[in-house]
């Protein structure tokens, strides 16, 4: 092995057998490219000077290097396909590898497609994961590259959503023999970091071969402390399971029940055979095979006096799917399988550029070669034999907030972790009692617990009051309190300013009370029905529909009150004929026409409120707000239907003393129903106050 050779990574040797796959199954189906035999030439990309002088021999004459002269026959050269390209060929351009954003620009690329989806729906994935689980103290790693600089430009504004790293790390993504030394001397300087107790996930984004560099650091720190801490790793899309011919025996159970995400793969028929049809005597047509063998099972294909005496010969039989899956894979890769499309999506594009023979109309309409049903990726588990268990999908095109979907039952964690969820958090919950209280110097997501001062106790927003739309809920209680109050505008002596506001007060605020009643029912039906996929009255859940409801609705009654005060406004007035030898000091309504009109909107509310809250009281949840409701408007309305009858046959003070009642009755029949089941849960059941008791349906 040369002082600067790169060391080689033999599962990624599955990607040339995929391509060589496909060029076969292509040159084999007398359908596609009739007369026409592809061929093809295999570049490591790498190694930055081979890439550079592939690049210039494309400008030369075959098996001669003179850029920009083509004295004799040539290859027909259309298409590169690749992991990543920095530069524009004047052909078709097919990457595999990470999507750079400046490859959308048709100026510089104009013949390129990705195949790989768009990397920042990986990233709201990420942030999703951890807050689905609570992980809010992280580690990250990242390539040392351009590839992992535009990775935490992109991540670290997303993890303000209140999650902190405890620590960057940054690894290189290839390795010489002779840097060796050095890079274990410099992974020995940051081993300690992983045997932190506080930090149990770590974030890791890489390209093929950046997964040695972890695994050194991970080894070194198992020397520090024994049994080694478990981690949950979760990697990105480009991260590779894979081991070093030279760490074929090193320990991977650190890696025991990681989350990776993955693009989507499918095995094609027949790709299996032909793997197991792979022996190093292709030598002649693979200049990869010899390496890729003797590393790979650990054996020289042809003795030299230099190890004749260490290692036995390789027998040229041995079998692919023998090896450790670090090492190979016998299921086609993600990667691997986007190679195998990008080599048709090539060849189609020919085969119609030839059956039409219009290259002017092909060029013109080659937009429309771009495939837009990419499978999203998978979250997967890697167990003790490195098997890949779906444990769930993320799908960019699900509504917002619900891209990530998981099934926490099939996730196998670290055995350290005994099946129980991991905690990864700078700081525990303050208990009762005590307040957060920021620590100098470090990130919001570490504090101290301090005691709470004395005559204070420490304030939480219960799930259950956030449940049910916090600000409709202290719009409701401030109404009716208020209701509670303006009970005190129908006592005493009648005035002219008393008779003008009692009844423009009373009308106002119950009906802002009603309809702060009726915009959480609402509420409650288009939460569950937006729940429904492709369901478009997810725009319409959300404060700004509650409020509209509780503002308009207060204009009309506002505009009734306003006419009521400027056609027939209330006055005081003296009655000397209802009854004999007494005089009444009451409050003449002025019109009694729109008196009615006031007390008619309200029952329109409260009978609206009715319907929808009883159609809605079945709706499967553990806490229902809309049967409660149904109770309260049930009260309300029977209080004011009795009312009407009992305000007409009464006189003098009792008709006072009847709307008064009615009032005060009506508001405590809203402040029961709706607040005393959530007072019940919050002081006598407790563990009824928990967000997934609160999403958990009814069966």
């Amino acid at each position: 092995m040369l002082i600067n050779e790169v060391i080689s990574v033999t599962k990624l040797y599955q990607y040339i057998l995929a391509l060589v796959f496909a060029i076969k199954e292509i040159n084999r189906n007398p359908e596609l490219l009739l007369n026409i035999t592809l061929s093809f030439h295999i570049l490591n990309y790498f190694i930055e000077r081979i890439t550079y002088k592939a690049t210039l021999s494309l400008l030369s004459t075959q098996q001669k290097f003179v850029p920009n002269f083509a004295c004799d026959l040539q290859k027909r050269f259309i298409a590169a396909i690749g992991g990543s390209f920095t530069f524009s060929y004047y052909a078709f351009q097919l990457t595999y590898g990470i999507f750079y954003p400046v490859h959308g620009n048709k100026n510089i690329f104009p013949f390129l497609y990705q195949m790989a989806p768009i990397e920042i729906h990986q990233y709201t994935g990420f942030i999703q994961l951890l807050q689905h689980f609570g992980w809010n103290w992280i580690g990250i790693l990242a390539v040392d590259d351009e590839h992992g600089d535009m990775f935490l430009q992109k991540i670290e504004p997303l993890l303000f959503h209140n999650i902190c790293y405890a620590f960057t790390l940054r690894t290189p993504q290839k390795v010489y023999v002779d840097e060796y030394i050095q890079l274990i001397t410099v992974e020995l300087r940051y081993a300690h970091i992983f045997t932190d107790d506080k930090v149990k996930v770590c974030l890791v984004y890489g390209v093929p071969p950046s997964m040695q560099n972890p695994r050194i650091s991970i080894v070194l720190a198992s020397f520090t402390r024994w049994p080694p801490l478990g981690k949950v790793w979760i990697v990105t899309s480009h991260w590779n399971y894979e081991s070093l011919p030279l760490q074929r025996l090193w320990d991977m159970q650190s890696f025991h029940g990681a989350l990776s995400f993955t693009v989507h793969s499918k095995e094609p028929p027949g790709f299996l055979e032909f793997l197991h049809t792979v022996r190093p005597s292709w030598a002649k047509e693979d200049n990869f095979i010899q390496n890729f063998w003797e590393q790979a099972f650990d054996c020289p294909l042809h003795i030299s006096s230099a190890n004749e005496e260490k290692k036995l010969p390789c027998s040229g039989n041995e079998k692919l799917e023998s090896l450790p899956n670090t090492l190979f894979e016998m299921n086609m890769s993600g990667h691997s399988y986007n190679i195998y499309n990008a080599v048709y999506l090539v060849v189609h594009s020919l085969h119609a550029l030839l059956k039409s023979r219009s290259i002017y109309r092909h060029l013109m309409g080659r937009e429309k070669l771009m495939f837009h049903n990419l499978k999203p990726w998978q979250i997967i588990l890697p167990n003790n034999s490195f098997s890949r268990v779906k444990v769930g999908t993320l799908a960019p095109q699900a509504p917002p907030g619900k891209e990530l979907s998981l099934n926490d039952n099939q996730i196998l964690w670290h055995k350290s972790f005994n099946q129980v969820l991991p905690v990864s958090r700078c700081n525990d919950h303050c208990v009762l009692g005590t307040s957060r209280k920021k620590k100098e110097g470090d990130k919001f997501c570490c504090y101290d617990c301090a005691p709470c001062p004395k005559r204070q106790i420490s304030d939480k927003i219960t799930p259950i009051v956030r449940a049910n739309n916090w600000s409709l809920t202290c719009i409701l209680l401030l109404s009716l309190l208020l209701c509670f109050l303006c009970s005190f505008l129908f006592m005493g002596r009648p005035e002219k300013m008393t008779c003008l506001l009692r009844q423009m007060t009373f009308g106002i605020i119950f009906s802002v009370a009603l309809l702060s009643v009726l915009a959480k029912t609402i509420t409650v039906i288009l939460a569950f029905m937006a729940t429904k996929p492709g369901s478009r009255l997810r725009k319409w859940v959300g404060k700004g529909l509650a409020n509209s409801i509780v503002l308009l609705g207060s204009f009309i009654q506002v505009g009734i009150c306003t006419f009521w005060l400027s056609t027939s406004p209330p006055f005081p007035h003296t009655d000397l004929h209802s009854l004999k030898g007494e005089i009444i000091m009451e409050c003449n309504e002025g019109s009694v026409n729109m008196f009615y009109c006031v007390l008619g909107y309200m029952g329109f509310l409260a009978s609206v409120s009715f319907n929808i809250a009883f159609q809605a009281r079945k709706l499967p949840s553990s806490f229902n707000e809309a049967k409660f409701i149904t109770f309260s408007m049930l009260v309300f309305c029977s209080v004011w239907l009795s009312f009407v009858p009992t305000y007409l046959s009464t006189k003098g003070k009792y008709m006072v003393a009847v709307e008064i009642f009615s009032i005060l009755s009506s508001s405590v029949g809203l402040l029961v129903c709706i607040f005393s089941p959530k007072c019940y849960i919050i002081l006598v059941r407790p563990e009824m106050n928990m967000k997934e008791h609160l999403r958990r349906k009814q069966t």
